[in-house]
């Protein structure tokens, strides 16, 4: 981890090629970003695609209250709790198997969206909208991803950073100011 109360702990990450953990670099600038917009503490969390679950957790780290960690692959899943467990952070967690967007605009209003899917994803029209639905309304969604991502008009970005082959875009529900 890189700061907050699990801050020095390495994490575990999943084997195979399926999961593409966030650089440390990466990671300390995404939430160093979230901290100077007010994002992160008390926030109630969604890890849409969370691999090894290191942006869910690093935001549990640095003081939301709780994270939803949601995962198709059964292995990254127990990855997942494994590195939960390995935290303390376990009983601020949720861990679910299944495809994360169909979480992202059912469960209720989240204050702090993480969407770091495979490279290869393509549904952002899709996702997008539904994320915008599922923000409270002084929420904000970190899209990361190897290309620019088009933000629908329900959302506004408010920053986008270039890391290497990395961009980040933060976004926050059209009407509403982070």
């Amino acid at each position: 981890m890189v700061a907050g109360e699990a801050r020095g702990l390495r994490l575990d990450v999943p084997d195979g090629a399926s999961t593409r953990p966030t650089s440390d670099r990466v990671r300390e600038a995404v939430f160093n970003a979230l901290e100077s917009l007010g994002a992160i503490e008390g926030a109630r969390v969604l890890d849409a695609f969370a691999g090894s679950g290191a942006l869910g957790i690093e935001a549990l780290s640095r003081g939301a209250d709780h994270a939803t960690f949601v995962e198709t692959e059964a292995t990254a899943r127990t990855t997942i709790i494994a590195n939960l467990a390995s935290t303390g952070l376990t009983d601020q967690a949720t861990v679910i198997g299944g495809d994360g967007a169909r979480h992202v605009s059912g469960s209720g209003l989240w204050g702090l969206v993480l969407l770091d899917p495979p490279y290869t994803y393509e549904h952002w029209d899709s996702l997008l909208p539904e994320v915008a639905k599922g923000l409270a309304l002084t929420g904000v969604v970190v899209v990361e991803s190897d290309r620019e991502v088009a933000l629908p008009p329900s959302l506004v970005g408010i920053r986008t950073k270039h890391y290497g082959g990395t961009v980040v875009t933060f976004a926050t529900p059209a009407g509403a100011t982070a």
